[in-house]
């Protein structure tokens, strides 16, 4: 038991208000006692060899301040019960109320300070058999009587003080679980909200990249041919509405989770996620493949670039690996697109199931530095796109590379696993 349940059980006997069951038990104790103390009075009158008038006095006495005394048991109960061991050296009625207060320190007490007192109550009664001897009664018997009577009343007292710590430990127990529940759906919510933000800066981030260029370039030829005009502007315009579209579903997941997003949070709550749940798709995003880098290419070479493609796989990749591999190709085609327009950009994909796959884009050196009339606007959050794809690559137990090459171009390269 920890020592936080036995300071809780310390300051709910001292210092709190009664409760009416509180009332209801003091108030049965008390008479409990004073019935006791009226009993051994009664037998004492009736006795044939009755105690000296003042010890009988003083007897009675004893035994009236130690049951009037119960009444604060539970502000002071190793302080009652000191002076009810004192007094049971010499008196008898106040025996009951002896055994109420070893009761009470017992529960309310750690079991040290209880056997300190328990220890005093037992020299108390050596010292009232010899004080007072029972004619007819053995000293040894009268003194094994009264250690078993305080023995039981301390055991018992020890049961529940031993019981309320176990409940009490039980509770904080759930409590901190539920805290910690808590804190993983938190977890969870934040992990959910970082991959929705990582889907809306891949696909957004593609689309708009597309917009900037043709923007840009209608803009630098405003003298160019009517059919490249209308073949941009249709790149715009397309571009446009999938990146409304894409938009659309991505604040539809954020507006309505579904029943998958719901099912996550609740399996982290009661304990029962699968430790890869995290890098598990969001909602119900749409979520490419490495099929679609074939339409990525096709994409981007409608847009004006020159891409080559390279494919040296063979047999079904992993959907996670699939997908990562795709949002690599993705950034790389939006980077060279950003920052070196007009150069070549080459995509190779190989690997083989238990080798691994991997993918490596580079682009070559720019011929010049683009104007800022030919070029996208230049973006303020640059670079947050390799932080994103280095974060989707370690979800998939993958790595990520990227660097400028010796030629003056930019290489991107990525090793994603690929289970035999």
């Amino acid at each position: 038991m920890n020592a936080s349940a036995t300071a809780t059980l310390a300051t709910r006997g001292a210092g709190t208000r009664r409760r009416p069951r509180d009332w209801v038990v003091d108030t049965l104790l008390f008479l409990a006692a004073v019935v006791f103390a009226l009993l051994v009075i009664g037998g004492r009158l009736e006795s044939s060899t009755p105690p000296p008038t003042w010890l009988f006095t003083a007897d009675v006495i004893a035994g009236a301040v130690g049951c009037a005394g119960l009444w604060l048991r539970r502000r002071w109960p190793v302080g009652l019960a000191l002076v009810l061991v004192v007094f049971s050296t010499f008196s008898e009625t106040v025996s009951g109320a002896l055994v109420v207060g070893m009761l009470t320190v017992a529960i309310h007490r750690p079991p040290r300070t209880t056997a300190a007192v328990f220890v005093l109550s037992v020299v108390a009664a050596l010292v009232y058999v010899v004080l007072r001897p029972e004619p007819g009664i053995p000293a040894w018997l009268l003194f094994m009587i009264g250690l078993a009577v305080q023995s039981a009343a301390v055991g018992w007292g020890l049961f529940i003080h031993f019981r309320r710590q176990l409940v009490l430990s039980l509770r904080d127990r759930a409590n901190r679980a539920e805290t910690e529940a808590q804190l993983r759906a938190e977890q969870a919510q934040q992990r959910a909200r970082d991959e929705i933000a990582r889907e809306m800066h891949d696909v957004l981030g593609h689309r708009l990249s597309l917009l900037s260029v043709h923007a840009g370039a209608l803009e630098f030829r405003p003298d160019a041919p009517a059919e490249e005009v209308a073949r941009a502007a249709k790149v715009i315009r397309e571009n446009a509405h999938q990146a409304l579209q894409d938009l659309r579903e991505v604040i539809g997941v954020l507006r309505a989770p579904t029943e998958a997003s719901r099912a996550e949070v609740e399996a982290v709550q009661t304990g029962r996620a699968p430790p890869g749940w995290a890098s598990a798709p969001v909602g119900e995003l749409p979520q490419p493949t490495l099929a679609d880098v074939q339409q990525l290419v096709a994409e981007s070479d409608r847009a004006g670039m020159r891409v080559t493609l390279h494919d040296e796989t063979s047999g079904p990749v992993p959907d996670l690996t699939g997908r990562t591999a795709y949002r690599v190709v993705q950034e790389a085609l939006t980077n060279a697109r950003k920052h070196a327009p007009g150069t070549e950009v080459h995509v190779h994909l190989s690997g083989s199931p238990g080798t691994g796959l991997t993918v490596e884009v580079r682009n070559d050196a720019p011929a010049a530095t683009p104007t800022p009339a030919a070029g996208p606007v230049p973006d303020p959050g640059a670079g947050q796109g390799l932080v994103g794809l280095a974060e989707r690559v370690a979800l998939a137990s993958g790595r990520l590379e990227h660097g400028p090459t010796a030629d003056g171009g930019w290489y991107l390269s990525a090793w994603l696993p690929w289970p035999a």
